[in-house]
């Protein structure tokens, strides 16, 4: 039995493991590789005839571990992709989005590689379209916690909450080899101790070989200050100045926890009354996913619910579906909050926002997720005097603030928590899903906390398992 490390081995994205047992083959996850650099990674030929496969196991919906699907599909993937029924959900809305902006951005290059007599690294069309996407989606099936489900000959396969976003989870595999029962667990991405909406993560049960994930394996989360008191502060000065609040936001996780924070802090009178705007179709989407999946959100959530007290609902919230709805917003002449996508500003209805108020002095542009390097995000959030939007050059006059800690991802200590706790010593532990030397530290670490035996894979490395 084998394990290839496909993706998020050197790198966080694009996290790919082939399961090369004796009696069948799996992918835990398919994803994207995100990385500017890496990107040739999704052209190259897939590693394994993806009609050879049996299964996909799912984590979660976070394109990086499940935007490459459609592609499988298109080449011949007639296999069955097993997840949870919010991540199914999910998934759904971030590979049609996927699908749509590779489309327009296929088009346009087209256009300018013309224009510029050139040709691009990569064929000038997108990886797949929707169509492909509407195929994938007919092949999922949906999984509950802690049912173990077959998915493939002698491998079962148990999913766990990994804490990280609605339907995250944590896959154990149990398999055999060569006679003797063997336990394998991939981590996915773990999620953080006591955050809004979510349970915390399962911690890692007893197996023989482990996955974990190292995003932020270097590192602690700032938590000086409670994220609800720093939001609170913002909201405060951005409404003395008259001013517009903007908050770049990730459709999934981020968008509904923002709102769960604005909602109790209405309720508890730390920050003045004013009108919220979410402006982005997906997030509207996915926080209906939200409402519909309640029995999996924490205790809290639960109660607000049952309450009529719904975090998704309060006065001064108001849902833009329409473009015509988000141009009107233009028109504001009274303080407000805008959240809108991309989260790293990269493209969506945020980019015509900055481009009304950026220039502003009552402006607040408000990071609460991390910026890519390159990012229009990272540029304003870099203190850039002046910025391009849509052709535009744009003086930032306006106030650029961050508010670290919204992370969904575990850091240093939170992981050594979630691993710590095995009753026996594994004979393996994998890190990946990081940054290189955010990987080869906390291997480190991990090595001199447990002394167990912990490796980093690198990309295409194949381990050969007992």
């Amino acid at each position: 039995m084998r394990i290839h490390f496909l993706g998020a081995a050197g790198n966080v994205t694009g996290s790919r493991y082939w399961l090369d047992a004796p009696d069948g083959q799996c992918l835990v996850d398919c994803g994207l590789v995100q990385e500017r650099a890496l990107q040739a990674r999704n052209w190259d030929p897939f590693p394994v005839p993806p009609a050879s496969l049996q299964a996909v196991l799912l984590t979660h919906a976070h394109l990086d571990h499940c935007g490459y699907l459609p592609r499988l599909v298109r080449n011949g993937f007639k296999g069955r992709i097993f997840c949870t029924a919010p991540t199914a959900e999910l998934a759904r809305l971030v590979l049609l989005d996927s699908a749509r902006l590779q489309t327009e951005d296929a088009a346009f290059k087209r256009k300018r590689h013309v224009r510029e007599g050139r040709q691009g690294p990569f064929p000038e069309e997108p990886l797949y379209q929707v169509e492909d996407v509407e195929a994938t989606v007919t092949r999922f099936q949906t999984v509950d916690y802690h049912r173990p489900v077959s998915v493939g000959p002698g491998m079962e396969a148990t999913f766990f909450d990994a804490g990280h976003i609605l339907g995250s989870a944590l896959i154990r595999i149990d398999c055999a080899l060569q006679g003797h029962p063997r336990r394998l667990l991939f981590s996915g991405d773990i999620g953080r101790q006591d955050r809004p909406l979510l349970e915390n993560p399962e911690l890692a049960s007893v197996a023989d070989y482990i996955q974990i994930e190292s995003t932020y394996g270097d590192r602690l989360h700032d938590v000086s200050k409670p994220i609800p008191e720093r939001l609170a502060a913002e909201i405060r000065a951005t409404y003395d100045r008259g001013g517009i609040l903007l908050m770049p936001s990730f459709a999934i996780e981020r968008a509904q926890e923002i709102l769960y924070h604005l909602r109790e802090l209405f309720e508890t009178g730390d920050i003045p009354r004013m009108k919220v705007f979410l402006d982005s179709p997906m997030a509207i989407e996915a926080t209906q996913v939200y409402r519909r999946h309640v029995d999996l959100l924490d205790a809290a959530a639960q109660a607000l619910f049952r309450e009529g007290r719904s975090p998704f609902d309060f006065p001064e919230l108001h849902y833009i579906r329409t473009p015509d709805e988000s141009k009107a917003l233009n028109q504001l002449r009274e303080p407000a909050i805008i959240i809108a996508g991309a989260g790293m500003c990269t493209g969506g209805r945020i980019k015509h926002h900055l481009l009304n108020h950026i220039g502003k002095p009552s402006t607040t542009v408000l990071f609460i997720g991390y910026q890519s390097a390159g990012t229009l995000g990272r540029i304003i959030q870099e203190g850039a005097p002046e910025v391009r939007i849509h052709g535009q050059i744009c003086p930032v006059r306006a106030h650029i603030e961050t508010i670290h800690g919204f992370s969904g991802h575990a850091d240093r200590k939170e992981l050594l928590h979630w691993i710590a706790g095995l009753p026996r010593v594994p004979r393996g532990i994998f890190v990946t899903h990081g940054e290189p030397e955010s990987a080869k530290s906390f291997a480190e670490y991990l090595r001199q906390e447990t002394g167990w035996p912990v490796t980093v894979p690198a990309y295409g490395e194949v381990v050969e398992l007992d």
